[in-house]
């Protein structure tokens, strides 16, 4: 079943352009990573400080071993700094239909 993983961030404003770079690097890994189907970045129209990161994965598995792989090997040491707070992740079903 399709899942959709959003990790919400909220950047310090004073980042934002070495954010731009470091998600662009993580990005391409994420993309690249097995199951992975696709990931939009979105930005609040009111808070450029304030991102969304839309993942469409294939399965539950696959966003499952991509979780483990950047807790681990994969971890993303230069991205805290940037963060003005913890980020937030959420994970949804495709529902077809409705």
């Amino acid at each position: 079943m399709t899942i959709f993983a959003i990790l919400d961030v909220r950047l310090k404003k004073e980042s934002l352009d070495t954010a731009r770079e470091v998600f662009g690097r993580v990005l391409a890994e994420t993309r690249a990573f097995e199951g992975c189907e696709g990931v939009d970045v979105v930005i609040d129209a009111e808070d450029e400080t304030h991102w969304l990161c839309v993942e469409k994965w294939a399965s539950a598995e696959a966003d499952a071993a991509y979780r483990e792989w950047r807790a681990g090997p994969g971890a993303i040491k230069d991205l805290g700094p940037l963060l003005a707070g913890a980020p937030g992740l959420g994970k949804y079903e495709l529902e077809s239909a409705i």
